[in-house]
C-alpha cells in the first residue's frame, strides 16, 4: 500500500484555524493520536498485531489483507524511525517509515486501510470518505472507559467510537457503509498505546458484519 497513511497529510490539517474544535472533540483528538506513546517501547523492540478482515462483499479483498502489521524502529537521518511492514505467508511488504518521536503510526493505517477498503468495496471516492473521517475526528464522539483482558490481566481502558456517515445524505449509496463504526481501545498497559482497533459495516441489504477490518495488538518481540 504506497499511500497508506495519506491520513497523516489530513490530519496535520487539524491544526490550521479552519478546524477549530470544541473541548471535547480535542479531548477525542487528542486520545487517538496521542503523543509519545512510542518513547517506552525498546528501540531493539518489535510491536506485533495481528490484521483480521471479513467482506462479504469482496472476499478475496479480506484475504489478501487479513495478515499481521510489524511495527519496528530504525535510526533515521535526522530522527528515529517507526517502520511498519505487512507479514502474510512468510512475505513481507513496507508500508512506510514515520518519525517515532510523534507517536504509534497504527492509528494513521488503521483509518487509511479503511478508507481504501471502503472505497474499493463501495465504489465511493476516496478523498469524499477521507474527508468524513477526518471530519469526525473534530467532532465530539462516544468515549466508553471500561476494563479489557490484556497479559493475564484487566487493565483499564479507554474506547472512542466513531460514526462518520452518520447524517450523511449520501448514506444510502454507500452498500453499508453508511453504518461505518470505527471503535479504537487504548490503554497505559498496552505497549504502543492501542489494543485494538475496529471497524464494522452492515451490508448492501442491512445484514450485521458484512465488513470487519480488525487490528489487534498481539506481542513484543526482539528484532
Amino acid at each position: 500500500m504506497r499511500k497508506t497513511l495519506a491520513l497523516i497529510a489530513a490530519v496535520a490539517c487539524l491544526g490550521l484555524p479552519g478546524w477549530a474544535a470544541t473541548t471535547e472533540a480535542t479531548q477525542t483528538f487528542d486520545l487517538l493520536f496521542r503523543q509519545g506513546t512510542l518513547d517506552e517501547v525498546g528501540r531493539d523492540a518489535v510491536l506485533h498485531y495481528n490484521r483480521t478482515v471479513t467482506n462479504a462483499a469482496k472476499p478475496e479483498a479480506a484475504e489478501r489483507d487479513t495478515g499481521a502489521v510489524a511495527l519496528s524502529f530504525e535510526d533515521g537521518p535526522q530522527a528515529l524511525q517507526a517502520n511498519l511492514q505487512f507479514l502474510q505467508d512468510g512475505k513481507h511488504r513496507n508500508l512506510g517509515s514515520f518519525p517515532a518521536s510523534v507517536g504509534n503510526p497504527m492509528i494513521m493505517y488503521f483509518y487509511e486501510s479503511v478508507i481504501r477498503d471502503m472505497a474499493e468495496t463501495a465504489g465511493g471516492s476516496p478523498f469524499y470518505i477521507r474527508n468524513r473521517v477526518k471530519e469526525a475526528l473534530v467532532q465530539p464522539a462516544e468515549i466508553v472507559t471500561g476494563e479489557a483482558s490484556f497479559g493475564g490481566s484487566e487493565v483499564p481502558t479507554q474506547t472512542v467510537i466513531l460514526r462518520p456517515f452518520e447524517g450523511d445524505p449520501n448514506a444510502g449509496k454507500m452498500q453499508g457503509f453508511g453504518g461505518l463504526e470505527l471503535s479504537v481501545t487504548m490503554s497505559e498497559e498496552v505497549p504502543g498505546w492501542y489494543l485494538s482497533l475496529v471497524a464494522t459495516a452492515p451490508g448492501a441489504d442491512g445484514a450485521p458484519g458484512a465488513y470487519v477490518s480488525e487490528l489487534r495488538f498481539d506481542t513484543v518481540a526482539a528484532q
